[in-house]
């Protein structure tokens, strides 16, 4: 029996897969950053699973849905319940319709929405691309077990600072946090154009608006926990961006954004945990040796092995 399956409770990992085969130009370009080839998706699951996480639920898209089960699903299917969930144009509410200039689905508010008919359970979001580090999965599985269905929903964001977040090649995306003295989120802004400013970095806003940060704010990498009842919530919020957006072919519907509307109307409680492990990611072409830099450190450290499923955990 494994780790994860002795611990009282197992939670879904949500994985955000939808854009792999548009970033990447297809999923054989996907970059190994392992010493045995292995991807960033293969130590995020490998962390989830050792952290008390039971099941797989991957959005995706229907076009890569062949390769995808073939190269990426198929791995995890003897160590876990693996689902999919598949983020389409068309998926929008009664009454609404795609125009026919939107060219790309709506964001990853709309690609959670995508999964809430496969989860019935507390469940954790990752990025497919982003590298949270082990830590961040203990500290998400533990709130998802204690985590409370109440009258305001319980959620939580793992938090990490920005400076450690930015790729030096250019610019990110990133949800900006404030918080209140005890971590909880007031307000999360979601910044999609974030530049590196020596020890701080500057935003620019789609109207040329600059706005400077400190580098030293919490910042959502979109790792959040939830339970089952925030789906009717993100649908009733992505009506009321549909309604003033629908036109628009380019208009996203982040997470931050929805959870941000419900924090400010006082109907979900969300803490910031923050993290000590550190975050990575392929941004940029040229941020792939940092990557491997990074986890051939942490092979040396011993918290991977060598060639990452020849170990016998998984």
């Amino acid at each position: 029996m494994s780790y994860s399956q002795r611990l009282p409770m197992k939670s879904t990992l949500l994985i955000l897969a939808a854009g792999i085969g548009s970033r990447y130009g297809g999923l054989k370009q996907i970059e190994p950053v392992g010493p045995a080839g292995e991807i960033i998706i293969d130590y995020s699951i490998y962390d989830a699973l050792r952290s008390g996480f039971g099941k797989l639920v991957f959005v995706i898209r229907r076009d890569i849905e062949k390769p995808f089960r073939a190269s990426i699903g198929s791995k995890f299917e003897n160590c876990a319940e693996v689902v999919y969930a598949f983020q389409t144009l068309e998926n929008l509410p009664v009454g609404f319709a795609p125009k026919p200039d939107r060219k790309k689905p709506w964001g990853t508010a709309h690609a959670v929405l995508a999964a809430d008919h496969v989860i019935h359970e507390p469940f954790g979001i990752i990025n497919a691309d982003d590298f949270y580090g082990r830590e961040s999965y203990e500290i998400l599985s533990r709130h998802l077990q204690s985590a409370a269905d109440t009258e305001r929903l319980d959620c939580a964001i793992v938090g990490f600072i920005l400076r450690n977040t930015l790729s030096e090649h250019g610019t990110v995306a990133r949800g900006i946090c404030r918080c209140d003295e005890n971590r909880y989120l007031l307000d999360i802004v979601e910044m999609t154009r974030i530049a590196r400013d020596g020890q701080g970095a500057v935003n620019t806003a789609d109207d040329g608006t600059r706005s400077r940060l400190t580098g030293d704010e919490w910042t959502s990498m979109n790792m959040w926990g939830f339970s089952p009842s925030v789906f009717p919530l993100l649908r009733e919020k992505f009506e009321e961006f549909l309604l003033h957006n629908a036109s628009n072919p380019k208009a996203e519907f982040y997470i931050p954004t929805a959870i941000g509307a419900l924090v400010r109307e006082n109907r979900v409680r969300t803490r910031i945990l923050p993290s000590p492990a550190g975050w990575f990611g392929v941004t940029y072409p040229q941020d792939k040796p940092v990557v491997v830099q990074n986890i051939r450190q942490l092979i040396a450290r011993g918290i991977y092995p060598e060639r990452l499923w020849d170990n016998g955990l998984i």
